[in-house]
């Protein structure tokens, strides 16, 4: 575990588990706190506080007109990305916010589609000892080909959660 806060302690149980079910328990219990990413079936490849990789396979249930990755899907996976990778390092007293999400698409998709979301450890500081504050995210979104199919800016913003 390489921060004490939810996502982390929840993430540290499945590693815990034989192999052949720990991707399984890890993709099921990010599902359970995000339902969108079990519904667009989202899959968790790699999860650190400096590096996240997801897939979405192109399945008939995401897929556009023309049999690729719907647009939106493209932008979630983006979007899930870089929320779960600022998750990994934001302590359990903030709450995440998206501020702002640009998507430009440069590449019609073919196939599965990856995203990379990195964090600097300078970024990283920031997130875990500002007490509010805003970060951008980045994010590498390919297809199977490789090919970068759009330029994506998400900017993630935290602030104190209110005490009830």
């Amino acid at each position: 575990m390489q921060f004490n806060n939810r996502l982390n302690r929840n993430i540290a149980k499945t590693i815990k588990l034989p192999n052949f079910l720990r991707k399984w328990a890890l993709n099921r219990s990010i599902r359970n706190v995000v339902p969108m990413v079990g519904t667009a079936g989202i899959i968790f490849e790699k999860i650190t506080c400096e590096e996240l990789i997801v897939r979405l396979p192109n399945k008939k249930k995401i897929q556009n007109h023309i049999h690729q990755i719907h647009a939106a899907a493209t932008a979630l996976l983006a979007e899930t990305a870089t929320g779960i990778i600022l998750g990994m390092s934001i302590p359990d007293n903030k709450l995440p916010l998206m501020k702002s999400l640009k998507v430009q698409y440069i590449k019609r998709s073919q196939g599965n589609q990856q995203a990379i979301a990195t964090l600097s450890k300078s970024q990283i500081e920031k997130i875990r000892t500002e007490e509010k504050g805003d970060v951008n995210v980045s994010v590498h979104v390919t297809d199977e080909t490789g090919e970068q199919i759009v330029i994506a800016e998400m900017i993630w913003a935290w602030i104190p959660k209110k005490i009830k």
